[in-house]
């Protein structure tokens, strides 16, 4: 089931792609948005940042959120996780974990993170059946028995956190490049070891700014391509679905 602020998220998104707010009005102040939803001004708040991370609606200091435009780019649940982006676009998704462990943190990833110990979890996932994308990823120590709790088989790890231990995901810094694909990788994706992976880096935190995970994603050519659409007033990067013919 969808957060409280997603669901907000989504009517207000409706509204506005509906042309009940239009491009240039404002939207109805936290306030009036509470009241409307019966919801607490946070709840609003975050759901207007959802909007926000869009590109659909900015601000300027001491105003109301403006409206920039009807037409929506991936909230950013949709481009952090991989399930609730495939589940968006009518893809049967899939995962498992291959290997999870605790350990101590390596070179940058105690700065990044703010944990001397990490856990350390290898996940596979897949898009119709087929395999397009090793997970690397290393949560810091106070999220890992959380992490631990989820079934290995998990679809949409960011929805179980929030679930079972109340975690939001609201800021995420990506890296993209090309990177060839190792023995493991080749072996888990079927390519030939050297193919060409897509790589995405990233570290997530909190609303508090609390770091929750650094990621290391290497998704099989042809499954996914990422676009960016410019504007002034947003510059969102959406993940896409790729040529590689699925079950073929």
């Amino acid at each position: 089931m969808a957060a409280r602020y997603e669901r907000i998220a989504a009517e207000l998104r409706d509204d506005i792609v509906g042309g009940v707010h239009p491009v240039g009005s404002q939207l109805p102040s936290e306030a009036d948005l509470a009241a409307r939803y019966s919801a607490a001004r946070g709840t609003v708040r975050q759901a207007v940042a959802v909007l926000a991370a869009e590109g659909l609606v900015g601000s300027r200091q001491g105003a109301r959120r403006i409206v920039l435009g009807g037409e929506r780019s991936q909230s950013f649940a949709e481009l952090h996780s991989f399930a609730q982006w495939a589940r968006s676009n009518g893809y049967r998704v899939g995962g498992q974990v291959i290997a999870q462990r605790r350990r101590p943190a390596r070179g940058a990833e105690a700065g990044r993170l703010g944990s001397d110990t990490v856990l350390d979890v290898l996940r596979l996932r897949t898009l119709e059946g087929e395999p397009v994308l090793v997970e690397r990823t290393v949560y810091a120590d106070w999220i890992a028995a959380a992490v631990e709790a989820v079934p290995a088989d998990c679809e949409s790890i960011t929805q179980a956190l929030y679930d079972t231990a109340g975690v939001v995901f609201a800021y995420g810094e990506h890296l993209l490049d090309a990177v060839a694909a190792g023995t493991r990788d080749a072996a888990l994706l079927g390519v030939r070891r050297g193919s060409p992976l897509l790589r995405q880096r990233r570290i997530t935190t909190t609303h508090e700014g609390r770091p929750v995970e650094w990621s290391d994603d290497r998704y099989r050519a042809g499954s996914v391509a990422f676009s960016v659409r410019n504007s002034i007033g947003a510059n969102p990067l959406i993940r896409q679905a790729g040529d590689l013919r699925f079950g073929a």
